[in-house]
């Protein structure tokens, strides 16, 4: 429809106009902030870790997805276990971007972003809460981590937890090691560790 409320006359198989679909994204988007309809906003950003998506709820960030993960899948996964009422919204996670770009570049090195962590529960959630003590530029142990949650004998969980994290970089679990110093594994893929480990001077 155009702005008098009469339908677009396009006829079949005419090609979009790729400014037009633009201007009618942002009309849908400021629409469905000012109806209230919009509870998880997405956008992606390049990184010297590849692609990443992001998403937040009213609540805060949500989600960072690495690309490995399959984005269009994540996103499924957020519709489902989050709300329905999903949309790429890059102006309300442009904060989130910005101190992403800000860390990459080595200019920040704790995010002041405020976190939806619903994703995660009981010990999990309270590993992923403790993450961001440990310091840029410093490392930790499974072993240790499970010592700061209280519980030390469950080196298996904190890594479940850190595995399982839904917002990796902004909540650091590329900073928990092994024991004996390996990295261990990570969601988004041993040469993304590397080079977060490398860019924070922890290796």
């Amino acid at each position: 429809m155009n702005d008098s409320g009469a339908p677009i006359d396009a006829p079949m198989g005419a090609p979009i106009d790729a400014a037009a679909m633009a201007s009618l994204h942002r009309r849908l988007e400021a629409a469905a902030r000012a109806e209230g309809l919009l509870e998880v906003a997405y956008t992606s950003i390049d990184s010297p870790v590849g692609r990443l998506l992001l998403a937040a709820t009213p609540k805060g960030l949500v989600r960072v997805a690495f690309e490995g993960e399959d984005h269009d899948r994540v996103l499924e996964f957020l519709a489902g276990r989050v709300s329905p009422r999903i949309l790429r919204s890059p102006a309300q996670l442009d904060t989130a971007a910005k101190e992403l770009d800000e860390y990459f570049d080595g200019k920040r090195h704790t995010f002041d972003l405020a976190l939806d962590l619903s994703l995660s529960a009981g010990f999990r959630q309270e590993v992923q809460r403790l993450l961001p003590s440990i310091g840029y530029g410093q490392t930790r142990s499974y072993g240790e981590v499970a010592a700061l949650a209280g519980n030390p004998k469950a080196v298996r969980a904190v890594g479940t937890a850190c595995a399982t994290n839904p917002l990796p970089i902004v909540v650091p679990c590329h900073r928990v090691l092994r024991a004996d110093g390996s990295f261990g594994g990570y969601l988004g893929g041993l040469a993304a560790k590397t080079t977060l480990l490398e860019l924070e001077g922890a290796t």
